[in-house]
C-alpha cells in the first residue's frame, strides 16, 4: 500500500500542494492590519479585517473593503518568522516589477469562528 500523502504537508513552496494547505492555514484569521511594501517602504493600506478562502481564490479584506484578491495558485505565502503575520506575493502588472506584495498582520493568533 502506498503512503496517504493528506497526512503530509509538501514542503515545495512552489507546489500546488503548499499553496492550497497555506491558504487553508490563513482561511479564518483575524487582522490587525494589512501593509503594503512599495520601493522597501511599508505602507498602512487597511486595520482590523481578515483573511477568507473563497474557492481558489484568497480575499484580504479590512472593514468593507477587499484589499487583495488572489488565485491561490498565483500567490507566493509564507509566514513571518515571528508567527505574527503573513507575507503575500502575487503578480500584478500595475506594479512596479510585476509583483505586490502584501504583510498581514495576525490579531492574537485567533481565527475567526463560523
Amino acid at each position: 500500500m502506498g503512503r496517504d500523502k493528506s497526512f503530509t504537508k509538501s514542503k515545495n513552496p512552489d507546489s500546488k500542494r503548499y499553496k492550497k494547505d497555506m491558504a487553508r492555514h490563513l482561511d479564518g484569521m483575524a487582522l490587525r492590519c494589512v501593509t503594503e511594501r512599495k520601493n522597501g517602504v511599508e505602507e498602512l493600506i487597511g486595520k482590523s479585517g481578515a483573511i477568507i478562502l473563497k474557492g481558489d481564490e484568497l480575499i484580504i479584506y479590512s472593514g468593507q473593503e477587499i484589499l487583495v484578491r488572489v488565485n491561490i495558485f498565483e500567490m507566493n505565502a509564507w509566514e513571518l518568522m515571528s508567527l505574527d503575520g503573513v507575507v503575500v506575493t502575487f503578480p500584478d502588472p500595475s506594479g512596479e516589477d510585476g509583483t505586490r506584495t502584501v504583510i498581514a498582520h495576525y490579531s492574537y493568533y485567533r481565527k475567526l469562528e463560523d
